[in-house]
């Protein structure tokens, strides 16, 4: 059993959903049946979770992109300039982006479909190859008149040189038939997770969102830039620190953050907030609930790739019908497996099951 962990189900039937609510905030939301009253809590064996989990159905929607790693050493400054010389011995190729996000459900033992755009390039079929490789249902659409966007990264002693991107923005018109496919996906899936990394793969996401509250699918955003606006009446958003502060602004205090927090959800209906503060844990803003989950004590080694884990496991926990709170508490754990890994990475259902062990 998971040490302390308080469950809304142990053994219990598979979760309900209730409909959305017509123009209400409550739309999207999914709630589960079979609770009992707060005082009374049950752990949830890894057995019932892994059992709920595989039911989940989760469609991520957003911005792909190709990870390639370079690794190798430095030994020598370059006669042609003063930069260092990396002798390349190794590479490695990992999908991100929503990419990430869809194989960090998968991995956790969900059903993942990933929509998105890429080019019409030998990257493309990369990606398609890992997708298949993860267990995740592709739905990728070419655009031939760009490139699909890579990140690559050059690693000597576990420290990155340099990234170079490549990347450009999709045409309006192979967007528009990526709304099309997310109209017909959507009643297959029960969480939507959109991913937003700024690169263009989400001109219609105002849309999107109002389709899913029609549908009572709740919607978790990973947010980008300075607009939440185009994200107003989302179930979730959990942007990280930085992210929060360029759209309200600084805090000085905990009771000052809780108050720019509750204004956005009042301002732009988010049922909720969740704001990832690297070392200080994550905070769930829930109405006028607030729950901080402190930070899992272990040695960080890399945090690229963390923020998918957690919207992952967010949209994951909210389809096998956890709570907003409960999903979080599974967030921190699985965020807390993968920053201890290099590069962008996913946590696989043993190590999260692992980690709740030790709690």
């Amino acid at each position: 059993m998971f040490g302390g962990y308080p469950a809304a189900f142990e053994d219990a039937a598979p979760p309900q959903k209730t409909a959305a609510t017509a123009g209400g905030r409550s739309a999207g939301r999914l709630k589960t049946d079979n609770r009992l009253d707060g005082n009374m809590a049950f752990s949830l064996s890894p057995e019932t979770l892994k059992a709920h989990f595989a039911r989940a159905r989760v469609l991520v929607v957003g911005d792909v992109m190709l990870d390639r790693y370079w690794f190798g050493d430095v030994s020598r400054i370059s006669p042609e300039a003063p930069v260092p010389v990396a002798k390349i011995g190794k590479t490695d190729q990992r999908a991100g982006g929503a990419a990430n996000v869809a194989r960090n459900v998968a991995s956790l033992g969900g059903q993942a479909a990933l929509l998105s755009v890429t080019g019409n390039d030998e990257a493309a079929g990369v990606l398609e190859g890992l997708m298949r490789q993860d267990g995740v249902a592709a739905h990728l659409v070419r655009d031939s008149e760009i490139a699909t966007t890579v990140k690559l990264r050059v690693v000597a002693r576990n420290q990155q040189l340099i990234r170079l991107d490549f990347e450009e923005t999709p045409h309006r018109e192979i967007l528009d038939s990526v709304k099309d496919q997310y109209r017909a996906l959507l009643p297959e899936y029960d969480v939507v997770v959109l991913s937003d990394y700024g690169k263009g793969g989400l001109l219609h996401v105002a849309s999107m969102i109002e389709w899913a509250r029609r549908a009572g699918k709740p919607v978790l955003i990973d947010p980008k830039g300075g607009d939440y606006e185009k994200y107003a009446g989302s179930t979730l958003l959990t942007p990280n620190r930085a992210e929060l502060k360029e759209v309200a602004g600084s805090w000085r205090s905990e009771a000052e953050l809780a108050e720019k927090a509750r204004r956005l959800c009042r301002n732009l209906e988010f049922e909720a907030l969740l704001l990832t503060r690297s070392e200080e844990g994550m905070t769930l803003f829930d109405g006028n609930e607030i729950i901080n989950q402190p930070t899992r004590a272990q040695e960080v080694y890399d945090v690229s790739g963390a923020g998918d884990t957690v919207i992952a496991s967010m949209g994951l926990g909210l389809a096998a019908g956890l709570s907003l709170p409960e999903a979080m508490h599974i967030a921190n754990s699985a965020a807390g497996v993968v920053v201890a890994k290099l590069g962008t990475a996913v946590c696989p259902f043993d190590e999260l099951a692992a980690a709740l062990e030790k709690e």
